[in-house]
């Protein structure tokens, strides 16, 4: 592959159709764009596996970018370009220039390190100020004057060649996102019907926009982000997340799928241990599906088949940023053959295109995903299956 040249765009058929994901939708997709979504995500084979990914480099922009262009519309040109059909937005890649800046004062702030923006003071920074602490949710209009419109501004921005996926947390990452992890475990011990009354509050906000998204149909798909889990094991234990995590995400889940709305969850790191108590819940597929943290597509595809449509699946930690491109195309061929016949994935990185990632690698992987995922995909061998199998814990 010529690094210096962008991959073709797939263009739309002659009759240039577009379709509506459902009647409330806030742009019109591409038909074969749209039918693409629809036969995977209900386990039916389209003209190729979807991608879905979200991207926060800048490598790539010089790529696709045209005169007059801002971050944005460049932005929504490299999806376009590279194939993606589905998202949940893109990150801002700060310039390298910007390393070390403070955004926001006090409690609250980020500082920008290796071009992302990390946390470094909190909301929460004690017991006190846990236990004074109150979140009210917003009303169901507040949401919709506010969050609708934003919802439907990306999903035209995207529009056609891209589907921008709402979505919002069940409130459990938010909760403790306040106060950083160490310290919100102490408190389920020394505070705890703060904590409760904290998960309570932000779960109900959670499912307020759930709700909303259902009333006013978004889209047929909706995207729930709650990170529970290190690379070795959960973050917490999962007693307590299904006593208090679970029944969060099934009341999120709820009013979607009285909607018909499938809902794809999302968390880092290694959830076997509580990998049957999510489909409980509700969910209907799982995102970024961490290959390093024993989570792989095989594993997954064996244990739940068309029970689970995947989300992601190829390594963004360590074979996208310093792998070959040689490299990233067989773990592409690979991971279709073992997940994509028979529909229900949608390829993409284990999370996200961090911003350390070149650009030929870029090209290479979204090049694989579009070769390798077209219909019909042979599957791979029952050895090859266990072999890879073997390796998780499922």
């Amino acid at each position: 592959m010529n690094s210096n040249e962008p991959p073709a765009l797939s263009t739309p058929g002659a009759d240039q159709r577009r379709v509506r994901p459902s009647p409330g939708y806030g742009a019109e997709l591409d038909g074969t764009v749209g039918e693409r979504i629809h036969r995977s995500m209900n386990f039916e084979e389209g003209d190729r596996a979807p991608i879905w990914d979200y991207l926060d480099n800048r490598n790539i922009i010089p790529y696709f970018a045209q005169d007059g262009d801002d971050y944005h519309e460049t932005m929504v040109r490299v999806y376009h370009s590279l194939g993606i059909d589905l998202c949940r937005g893109y990150g801002g890649s700060f310039e390298e220039e910007r390393e070390g800046e403070v955004r926001g004062e006090g409690k609250g702030s980020h500082r920008i390190s290796g071009r992302t923006a990390w946390k470094v003071s909190y909301e929460i920074e004690s017991l006190d100020e846990l236990r004074a602490y109150r979140h009210e949710p917003p009303s169901l209009d507040e949401i919709r004057a506010h969050w609708v419109p934003q919802v439907r501004e990306q999903q035209q921005r995207f529009a056609p060649y891209t589907m921008y996926v709402p979505g919002y947390g069940c409130g459990f990452h938010g909760a403790y996102g306040l106060m950083g992890q160490m310290r919100f475990c102490y408190a389920i011990y020394d505070a705890p019907d703060a904590v409760y009354q904290l998960l309570e509050a932000f779960g109900e906000t959670a499912a307020r926009y759930a709700k909303v998204a259902a009333e006013e149909e978004l889209g047929p798909l909706y995207f729930i982000g709650d990170d529970i889990a290190y690379k070795g094991k959960l973050m917490f234990s999962p007693t307590f997340l299904r006593r208090t995590f679970i029944p969060m995400l099934r009341r999120c889940i709820e009013p979607l799928h009285a909607a018909g709305v499938k809902v794809v969850y999302h968390s880092d790191g290694c959830l076997w241990e509580i990998m049957d108590d999510l489909l409980d819940a509700g969910i209907d597929g799982l995102n970024p599906i961490e290959p390093l943290a024993g989570m792989t597509l095989a594993a997954l595809r064996k244990r739940y088949g068309n029970r689970l449509i995947l989300v992601g699946g190829i390594d963004c930690s360590q074979l996208l940023p310093l792998g070959t491109p040689a490299q990233i195309q067989e773990a592409v061929r690979e991971a279709m053959q073992v997940a994509a016949p028979g529909g229900g994935l949608f390829i993409g990185s284990s999370s996200e295109i961090t911003p350390a990632t070149p650009a030929e690698n870029i090209l290479a992987f979204y090049e694989a995903c579009r070769t390798y995922g077209r219909y019909p995909i042979p599957h791979c061998t029952a050895a090859h299956v266990l072999a890879e199998t073997a390796v998780t814990r499922p």
